[in-house]
């Protein structure tokens, strides 16, 4: 039984977003430059961590700023059941790893991020194949209906496809190798995927997510072996791993979750100044809160030799630093008060009530909100 296959155009795709402000160009140079560094020369771990970590948020972070919202929105139900989620899929992990065959579970998780791993690496990299490829190939979506499934449809466009190339052809590498450079490549597109399509709704929900993986983060590592267990035998990109050059220990660790979950809402913080129309007021802050925390951890982690809960440092750094600047300017009411899935929901019942271009609409909302 022969597949359907549909084409038609969506401008609202083909439009992106211009291949980013000339920050985020420099800081993806930058971040490909650092990657590939350890290949080369010998890199301290210490500089490694922090500058890749920080690039990383800083990249994520521009590319979420669209003229639509990001496609998915955490409520405040999700937000507290987060830890209790993460929880129990740690200590799951954990058991899986005692009493099954660790080859086993990693082949299946091999698989399983061999698919994530070309989706998210394509996404990561199409803004910039774009460029060079023909407009028509971006507009055009072909829509294709799985042969004996005729309700699963997938949509892709033909850029898609072509970006979809280079990122099977990585990811295969990294089944066969699991080379500490595929990994990382794999884990830093996770990462700038998840900063950019995620969003928290508002800082509200950003607190209490962050205020639960603070607990989360301090119990399953200060009072457990779990979390350090699990890292160290779940062979996938879920975690950056930066070459020592020490025989001893060849390895330094920072899991996505460290850059991810803080990233979201330095991210937010981000979006609220262009709402506002505003120079990076509170990104500065939230931003710079980020790098104090990662510092601090890299710090303890070699006073005591131990590995730390980065969100321990962190949490406090990313909320500190934007609440005493939030204090200072005398804003904390409208920060509080701001609201993504509010503005959404608002934006999309005017683009249908008035037939106004998606754009238009969002030009007209930061205009209203100057």
């Amino acid at each position: 039984m022969s597949s359907e296959v549909e084409v038609e155009v969506d401008h609202d795709r083909s439009q992106g977003e211009g291949g980013g402000t000339m920050a985020e160009k420099l800081a993806s140079g930058a971040l490909i430059g650092l990657t590939l560094l350890p290949l080369v020369v010998k890199v301290n771990p210490n500089f490694n961590v922090v500058a890749t970590a920080c690039l990383t948020v800083f990249i994520g972070c521009h590319r979420s700023v669209k003229p639509a919202p990001p496609s998915e929105t955490m409520s405040k139900e999700h937000a507290m059941r987060f830890p209790f989620i993460g929880s129990a899929v740690l200590l799951s992990l954990f058991l899986l790893f005692k009493f099954l065959p660790k080859d086993l579970i990693n082949t299946v998780l091999t698989l399983y991020f061999f698919v994530l791993g070309v989706l998210a690496l394509s996404a990561t990299i199409l803004p910039a194949l774009e460029r060079f490829l023909p407009p028509q190939w971006s507009e055009h979506v072909i829509t294709w209906r799985l042969p004996y499934w005729k309700n699963v449809e997938v949509e892709f466009t033909k850029s898609q496809l072509v970006a979809g190339i280079p990122g099977t052809g990585f990811c295969i590498w990294y089944v066969m190798k699991k080379h500490w450079l595929a990994n990382n490549t794999l884990g830093l597109a996770f990462s700038i995927q998840g900063i950019e399509m995620l969003s928290l709704g508002s800082f509200k929900i950003g607190a209490i997510l962050l205020a639960g993986l603070f607990i989360y983060d301090i119990f399953w590592v200060f009072f457990t072996p779990v979390m350090v267990s699990v890292a160290k035998s779940f062979d996938a990109p879920i975690k950056l791993i930066f070459p020592t050059g020490d025989v001893t220990r060849p390895f330094s660790m920072l899991g996505l979750g460290d850059i991810v979950i803080p990233g979201i809402f330095v991210a937010l913080a981000l979006r609220f100044d262009m709402q506002r129309g505003r120079e990076k007021t509170y990104f500065t802050s939230a931003f710079a809160g980020y790098t104090a925390g990662l510092l601090v951890t890299i710090l303890v982690m070699n006073w005591f030799q131990a590995a730390q809960p980065a969100l321990l440092y962190i949490v406090p750094g990313v909320i500190g630093f934007l609440g005493v600047h939030c204090a200072i300017r005398g804003e904390i009411k409208p920060l509080l008060e701001f609201d993504e899935s509010a503005g959404s929901g608002e934006d999309n019942d005017e683009a249908q009530d008035d037939d106004v271009p998606r754009d238009n609409v969002a030009a007209a909302t930061d205009k209203k909100t100057d």
